[in-house]
């Protein structure tokens, strides 16, 4: 490799590999504590880190943007077709959004209420549309323009596709995150109108008082937590499945950096770093 695109490449083996070396330290890190956090019941939950596993319910009325399914969380991606650095068309992400109504996990003995701001959701079913430029149809362009997403006439004029993943009531999953105390403002005592302000209207403000005074523990990403993750894989496939992760991370993160400082090395010997000649 000679010039400008060797050093390229030796420099992106190295940031890659850390990046990978990164990614591998944080899966170690999140599959030991899945193994070493026991599985709890909702009805007996302590405080701080705890696993659950249960069925997903609904707080308040949500439904897919782009489905219009009814689901108790969303996510949508709209991703534009770019050129990589390899010269390869790649799908690359331009909005992401969630739709961060909080949603309860009933495990037979009470119910805990989750606050999906920042978890990591491994679960659901995603829904993926393809388009081929020169305008969206309904309803993305609708989704578009109501966000004011000021560059998406021009996102349009070439290929996007739009992905959504929904989480439906009923789903058994697996949770990892931190408990905490059901605080009084859960106990609501609102009106209706109030209630329908918040958007659990549609449910109805008595269903909502009703659960929320049943919960037991409010449940969500501690500022010092490595995740808050929700998934519909057993405990024991997570385990194993952060296990790859860790290993390809911390073996093959540094074996690549190793090898693009390698070949930058050489390059020097070489003389055919382009900023020395």
């Amino acid at each position: 490799m000679h010039g400008a695109l060797g050093f390229s490449f030796s420099a992106f083996a190295m940031g890659a590999g850390g990046l990978a070396f990164f990614h591998g330290f944080r899966a170690l890190r999140l599959q030991q504590i899945i193994r070493n956090t026991p599985t709890a019941k909702v009805r007996s939950l302590a405080i701080g880190l705890v696993e659950l596993q249960g069925t997903l319910k609904s707080r308040s009325r949500t439904r897919g943007p782009f489905t219009d399914r009814d689901c108790v969380w969303w996510e949508v991606e709209l991703q534009t077709l770019r050129d990589s650095n390899k010269g390869m068309k790649q799908w690359h992400t331009v909005h992401r959004e969630c739709s961060g109504h909080p949603f309860y996990v009933d495990d037979g003995t009470g119910e805990a209420l989750i606050y999906p701001q920042g978890a990591e959701i491994r679960a659901g079913d995603v829904v993926s549309e393809e388009t081929h430029g020169f305008g969206v149809p309904e309803p993305y362009s609708s989704f578009m323009e109501n966000r004011a997403l000021g560059m998406w006439k021009l996102w349009s004029i070439g290929p996007m596709r739009f992905r959504e993943r929904a989480l439906e009531e009923g789903r058994a999953v697996f949770v990892l995150g931190r408990a905490e105390p059901r605080p009084r403002a859960v106990e609501v005592s609102m009106d209706d109108e109030v209630l329908e302000a918040t958007g659990t209207d549609a449910i109805g403000a008595k269903y909502v008082r009703l659960n929320d005074g049943r919960c037991t523990a409010v449940i969500r990403k501690g500022p010092r937590d490595a995740a808050l993750l929700i998934s519909d894989k057993s405990e024991k496939s997570m385990t194993t499945e952060y296990g790859f992760k860790a290993f390809g991370g911390l073996v093959g993160g540094p074996l690549l950096a190793t090898f693009g400082l390698w070949c930058l090395v050489e390059m020097a010997k070489n003389g055919a770093l382009p900023f020395l000649h």
